[in-house]
Parts: C-alpha cells; sequence; structure tokens
C-alpha cells in the first residue's frame, strides 16, 4: 500500500467525505491542511498536484487525484475489504452513482456553494428565499430517497451516505431540517452521528463552516 496523503481543511463538506471514508475503511493517512484564505491552494507546488486548485486532493504513492466523488469511489475500490461501501453489482453501483450525482449537483454546487462562495468569499450577506426554498426541496428528494431504505443507496451504508451528510449537516446553517416533514432524513442524520469516527471526520467539521456561515449574520431577502 503507498502512501496516503488527503490535502484540505476541516470545514469543506468534500474534504469530510473523504476523511468519512478513509475512517469507515480504517486506512492510515497523512492530513495536510490547505488554507484557501492564505491562497495556498494556489501555490506553484499546489497547483501541480492538482491544476483545478480545489479541495480535497489525495495523495496514493505519487499519484494525484482529485474531487471528493472521485477519491471516495477510489479508496473503496482499491483498499475496501469488501464492496459493501460501494457495491461492484452494477445496478446498485448506478444507485450509488446517482445518490453522489444528486449530491454534487444539487445539494452542494446548486444549494450549498452558490450561497457560501458569495457569502464567505465576497461578503455578500443577503440570500434570496428561492435559494432556501431550493434546500428546503432538495430535503424531500433525500426524504423520498429513505422511503423503502435506512440509507441513501440501500439498507447498509454506502459512500453515499459519507459524501450526502457532509452537504446536509452544512446546509442546515440556512434551512434546518423539520422532523415532522421529514422524519427518516431527520432519522438517517441521528443514525449517521452514531458513526463512532463520525464527530471527527465530520461533526467538529460541519461545526466551524456554520459558526463561520452564522458569524456573516446574513439576511433573506425576497
Amino acid at each position: 500500500m503507498g502512501k496516503l496523503v488527503l490535502y484540505g481543511l476541516d470545514p469543506s463538506p468534500p474534504v469530510r467525505a473523504c476523511l468519512l471514508t478513509l475512517k469507515a475503511l480504517n486506512l492510515p493517512y497523512e492530513y495536510k491542511v490547505v488554507n484557501l484564505m492564505a491562497k495556498e491552494h494556489l501555490s506553484e507546488e499546489y497547483l501541480k498536484k492538482n491544476p483545478q486548485h480545489t479541495v480535497p486532493t489525495l495523495e496514493d504513492d505519487g499519484h494525484f487525484i482529485w474531487d471528493s466523488h472521485a477519491i471516495i469511489a477510489y479508496l473503496v475500490s482499491k483498499y475496501g475489504k469488501d464492496d459493501s461501501l460501494y457495491p461492484k453489482d452494477l445496478l446498485k453501483r448506478a444507485v450509488v452513482d446517482q445518490r453522489m450525482y444528486f449530491e454534487a449537483g444539487v445539494l452542494f454546487q446548486g444549494g450549498l456553494r452558490n450561497i457560501t462562495a458569495p457569502l464567505l468569499l465576497r461578503n455578500q450577506t443577503k440570500i434570496s428565499q428561492h435559494q432556501i426554498d431550493a434546500i428546503v426541496e432538495s430535503y424531500g428528494f433525500l426524504e423520498s430517497f429513505l422511503k423503502d431504505h435506512k440509507y441513501m443507496a440501500g439498507d447498509h451504508l454506502t459512500i453515499a451516505d459519507l459524501s450526502i451528510v457532509t452537504t446536509v449537516t452544512s446546509l442546515v446553517a440556512f434551512a434546518e431540517i423539520d422532523a415532522s416533514k421529514f422524519p427518516k432524513l431527520s432519522a438517517w442524520l441521528k443514525s449517521m452521528e452514531t458513526l463512532p469516527y463520525y464527530e471527527e471526520a465530520n461533526g467538529a467539521g460541519a461545526k466551524q463552516l456554520v459558526g463561520m456561515v452564522k458569524s456573516k449574520n446574513f439576511t433573506i431577502v425576497p
């Protein structure tokens, strides 16, 4: 096994998805913090590793992979003792992939990043109501994913859960999850919080991001 190095920072949901997966697989790794505010991700050294200059980036024995979804699928495929986190069965894998694509396009990019980037990087503190409504709508989709199952892609934990939970626990900074409207989503989240590595890999970083968001004293406008 080559040396694994993860580059990132705890408030980032995609980084936390990788941390959760590394912990779930019980893999040894080195964690190197990349200070985005200090523009360390734009350094010549980092650009050689990841020309897209995003976090996370995974280094495995001199090879570099970025995008959390690519990283966590790679980690399970290469180092998993079995395929439970990312099934080899094509139909089951397609469901996991669909959930992760939903998280990437709707939850993270469409929901979270479109709000947090202007808020945190450009101090734009006015958030439109339709953006909040879109987050709540996405909770409804997640609720439907859980209609017949305990987890997002079936009856056991997969990387879809490890990815989605990082963004959901960040979106609550803008829209809390109403347990009366979304009981299955609320129960799933409580279940995820019982993972022995959850707080270290996701809980603490999610609290950091929510705190950063709340400190901006944003307002919601029509």
